[in-house]
């Protein structure tokens, strides 16, 4: 544990110390994660803060520089999920070569082989997310159980035409 009453020349001594020796290895970590070098510094600014509290508390632990990594690891992490939730969908432009693979349109071919109405439905439940009261309404279906007992039947054709022509999950990758 730390004595909390340091006075400003040591504190500033030990946060250079520990710029020194810990930043490299948190800028290294999240640049191969795909950070840049001011998130690092973010990232590793915010882990000063957190070691700083830690250090008034007296709840440090005895290795400084692994803690700090530690604790820049979380935090890069926790930043990399939210940054990757908020990424629309819309704003990722694929060209027109990647939109459709060989293996997509062998799986369309599948699809198509269970009908017009099957690959309607599964693409309503499937891609757009529709719920089922709403399936029900618009594919003429008496109700929610009618919805999902007709997906299945689908799902069911098109295994079933996988399974005739001995495909293996393989043979969809590329």
């Amino acid at each position: 544990m730390r004595n909390i009453y340091h006075s400003v020349e040591q504190r500033q001594k030990l946060f250079i110390q520990l710029y020194k020796t810990a930043f490299p290895a948190i800028a290294k970590y999240i640049s191969r994660l795909g950070g840049t070098a001011d998130e690092a510094k973010d990232v590793f600014q915010d882990v000063l803060i957190i070691y700083y509290e830690k250090m008034v508390a007296q709840a440090l632990p005895e290795k400084d520089i692994a803690y700090m990594v530690g604790t820049s690891k979380n935090l890069w992490l926790q930043r990399y999920r939210e940054n990757n939730r908020q990424v629309s969908l819309d704003s990722i432009d694929i060209p027109a070569s990647e939109a459709e693979t060989p293996a997509d349109k062998r799986l369309l071919n599948f699809l198509a082989v269970a009908g017009k109405k099957c690959m309607d439905l599964l693409k309503s439940f499937y891609y757009d997310q529709s719920p089922a009261a709403e399936l029900a309404q618009q594919f003429g279906y008496s109700g929610v159980r009618s919805v999902t007992v007709q997906k299945y039947k689908c799902l069911e054709k098109v295994r079933e035409t996988v399974k005739q022509k001995s495909l293996t999950y393989a043979d969809f990758m590329e």
